[in-house]
């Protein structure tokens, strides 16, 4: 297959609209469903992250985009029981493969931004990853493979039209990579950096203890961020994504929005949302956005009388700020990575807030002494990359 025909662009008034290779073949086969312009964005920016931390650290990982930015990356290490529930696994009558495990995790860590995702498989989809998929809201697959069960099972959503797609692992794309914007074409090598746990030799804090884990960690959220629209800060915690702060101009506002996500994945974590009481037969998506709001500052919305009832059999406790903040101060071991530099130390002020411990980030700022200064006041140990990875 030379090309392929999209319904239409990135909106329906942009026809015509296609994927082609100039020469060659397509390094795709489309399985079930048809792809839209925006899908097959989110599925090769989604490939490539997926691909490259299976390569990094050894493990299958799966990623979950939304509008060619990732909502959720992980790799497949074994979910605890309270992973399992904040991410509604818990009733799951499968077996929890790595490859499953990493879905559920990239997945669950922004339930509310996975919603009609399209996700990327490192390695083959197995019957248990099909049955975690069956019962979510997404657009769409890729991976290298599908075993026969999976592919029977993920064929059958969306009334037979869920758009599953099969890649050839052994594609190797051009060095050069081209796009139109305005009808002038842009040309550039590819962004072939190798990101490995020497990736992090530069440390340039006092404490330079920097653990295995966390060099586990800071190798995902910079893979992730080399395929985040850029500006992008990711905070990562034992082997997921757990915040992703993605296309903001201002590098705070990146800091600030991830942080706000990775406290969002630890408040679910804490016993005043693990004890609420749901009503009976609340959808998943229901229940993903009631929390978002019990949590928030907007928490009335969903406990005000007349509406708890909507949501619950008991009416639960305000959970107040001071009761959050208790409960965001127990989490730490957080890594954070940055696309580029800090320019001020209220990047690591806000990352501290969040539990962050590792910091990883380019350097190059006329204050990085401040950024320095900064985290050696919290024992943060951050490294110097030397490398931006802006992606656009």
């Amino acid at each position: 297959m030379q090309e392929y025909q999209l319904k239409y662009g990135c909106n329906p008034n942009q026809k015509p609209a296609r994927i082609y290779m100039p020469e060659g073949e397509l390094p795709v086969e489309v399985l079930n469903g048809r792809g839209g312009y925006i899908n097959f964005l989110d599925a090769f920016n989604g490939w490539q992250l997926v691909s490259e931390l299976k390569k990094a650290t050894g493990i299958p990982a799966a990623t979950s985009f939304k509008h060619v930015s990732p909502a959720g990356a992980a790799i497949g290490l074994p979910l605890s029981d309270v992973e399992k529930k904040i991410y509604w696994a818990d009733d799951l009558n499968i077996t929890f493969t790595p490859l499953a495990n990493a879905y559920i995790r990239a997945r669950g860590a922004d339930r509310m931004s996975s919603f009609g995702d399209f996700i990327a498989l490192s390695d083959v989809c197995d019957e248990s990853t099909a049955m975690v998929i069956k019962r979510e809201v997404s657009d769409g697959i890729i991976a290298p493979g599908y075993t026969d069960a999976a592919l029977n099972i993920l064929k059958a959503k969306k009334n037979g039209n869920y758009c599953v797609i099969k890649i050839d692992p052994n594609y190797k794309p051009e060095p050069l990579e081209r796009k139109q914007v305005f009808g002038i074409t842009f040309e550039q090598g590819r962004n072939e950096l190798v990101i490995d746990s020497n990736f992090f030799d530069n440390i340039v804090t006092n404490n330079k203890a920097l653990t295995a884990q966390a060099k586990t960690d800071l190798t995902i959220a910079m893979i992730t961020l080399k395929y985040t629209q850029s500006n992008s800060v990711c905070y990562v915690k034992n082997g997921q994504a757990i915040g992703i702060g993605a296309g903001q101009q201002s590098r705070i506002h990146c800091t600030r929005l991830a942080g706000q996500k990775a406290d969002n994945w630890w408040l679910r974590q804490s016993p005043q949302v693990l004890g609420l009481q749901f009503v009976d037969n609340i959808k998943r998506p229901d229940r993903d956005n009631t929390i978002d709001i019990y949590i928030s500052d907007d928490y009335m919305d969903v406990l005000a009388e007349g509406e708890w009832q909507k949501y619950f059999k008991v009416k639960p406790e305000v959970f107040t700020r001071e009761a959050k903040r208790a409960w965001l101060d127990k989490n730490s071991g957080v890594s954070v990575g940055s696309d580029a530099f800090f320019p001020f130390g209220d990047n690591v002020e806000r990352a501290h807030k969040s539990g962050v411990n590792f910091i990883a980030q380019p350097g190059g700022s006329v204050r990085d002494d401040n950024v320095i200064d900064t985290c050696n006041k919290y024992g943060i140990v951050m490294s110097f990359t030397g490398i931006r990875l802006f992606h656009h």
